[in-house]
Order: C-alpha cells, then sequence, then structure tokens
C-alpha cells in the first residue's frame, strides 16, 4: 500500500502481522505526508529492504513467523542504515531494552498516542 510522497522519496516500512493496525498506523503516518509500504510477512519485509533500503521501518515484536527482535538483526545485515522503531502491545522491559541496545531509535506501546508517534517518527527521520 503506497500513499503520498514521502521527503526523501523513501517510504517508511510498516511490519504486523495484523492487518488493521497496518491499516491504522498507515492512515496516520500517510495524513502526515509520509509515503509508507506495508508488510504482514517478514520474509517478504527483509527482501524488500535488501533492494530498496528504507530510511525507517517500524516492527511488531510479537509475530507468528519471525519475532520482531529477529527481523531487527536480520534487517541490520541486509540495510544497515535503515532506522527502526519498535511498535509492540506488549509492555515488556528486555524486550524493550533487547531492540534498543540492538539500535532500536524508538520503542511505542500500541495503541500509540497519534502526536507523540508522529513526533517521534519526524525526529528519527530528521536525523542523518
Amino acid at each position: 500500500m503506497s500513499n503520498n510522497s514521502s521527503v526523501n522519496g523513501s517510504p517508511i516500512c510498516l511490519l504486523d502481522d495484523d492487518p488493521s493496525v497496518l491499516k491504522a498506523t498507515g492512515r496516520l503516518l500517510s495524513s502526515a505526508g509520509r509515503e509508507v509500504q506495508s508488510f504482514t510477512d517478514p520474509h517478504a519485509f527483509l527482501n524488500y529492504a535488501q533492494t530498496q533500503h528504507p530510511r525507517l521501518a517500524i516492527l511488531d515484536m510479537l509475530m507468528p513467523l519471525m519475532h520482531g527482535l529477529d527481523v531487527q538483526r536480520r534487517l541490520q545485515n541486509v540495510s544497515p542504515a535503515t532506522r527502526v522503531i519498535i511498535l509492540t502491545s506488549k509492555d515488556d522491559p528486555f524486550v524493550s531494552s533487547q531492540a534498543m541496545e540492538a539500535g532500536a531509535a524508538g520503542f511505542f506501546l500500541k495503541p500509540v498516542n497519534d502526536q507523540e508517534f508522529l513526533s517521534g517518527v519526524d525526529a528519527i527521520l530528521a536525523k542523518n
């Protein structure tokens, strides 16, 4: 699903096994003028990232095919410059610390505060 142009021409990638979360998060980002590419399959996302090298990926943690921390580790190998935001429904301090230690730029709990989330995305994208 692609919408609106992003500031730098690179879409923000969303990976979540819940289509309703993808839809809601995609709409929120699109409303802020960001182009979005959504994925429910971590393997499809990683294949995309390997060739397209997105600036930002927003990853769910708890997915049936692959845990978000595994996706984050693999992403570092195929697209090291891609920044990561974790978006999860489980407030787990261990997972949060592991994600941040692995280089995640942000960590948000579902449901997000729309303004805080967009501000966080903008702040991460503003860093080069």
